[in-house]
């Protein structure tokens, strides 16, 4: 079932990981209009958004201050709508605000032949310079707090080491 939802005001705007290092679960959580919405992505999709927001804010003027770091904390229950697939990211300068649109990943089964758009969950929202700080911030330590990358490869290293490419 397919889920739609557009907010023009948002509560929080957030990433998190779930899990031990090595075996985390990535998910973003909008907060908005007393509805909370869960979407399991990739850890490279939460490092690849906080980046581009970024250059995005660079072009925007100065943030004089962001959320307080509560709202940047998961909301229980945490229960993914859908998997992360695209991501549309852009600054509407009418509104002084960061649009963005988060679609299901597109999934064929080997019955269906065709995806009918509607059958796709979309999000889009729309945040302030200031949670669009916040998120950059709260995202990289979300990202970083996982296994330690080896100096030699950048794999990462897990509890009881890796066989490094570069150490034969």
């Amino acid at each position: 079932m397919s889920v739609y939802f557009e907010f023009d005001s948002t509560d929080a705007f957030t990433a998190g990981a779930l899990g031990e290092p090595g075996k985390r679960t990535f998910v973003l959580q909008v907060r908005a209009e007393g509805q909370r919405i869960t979407i399991k992505c990739e850890k490279e999709q939460v490092a690849a958004m906080s980046e581009y927001l970024r250059k995005l804010l660079a072009d925007a003027p100065d943030v004089s201050h962001g959320p307080i770091s509560d709202a940047m904390q998961l909301s229980q229950p945490i229960e993914p709508e859908f998997v992360l697939g695209t991501v549309g990211l852009a600054y509407d300068t009418l509104s002084d605000r960061l649009v963005i649109q988060l679609d299901e990943i597109e999934v064929s089964s080997e019955d269906e032949t065709e995806i009918s758009e509607q059958d796709i969950s979309h999000i889009r929202t729309h945040i302030t310079r200031g949670q669009a700080a916040a998120f950059c911030k709260h995202a990289d330590e979300v990202v970083s707090s996982g296994r330690p990358s080896c100096v030699f490869c950048g794999r990462p290293i897990n509890k009881d080491g890796h066989l490094c490419p570069r150490m034969n």
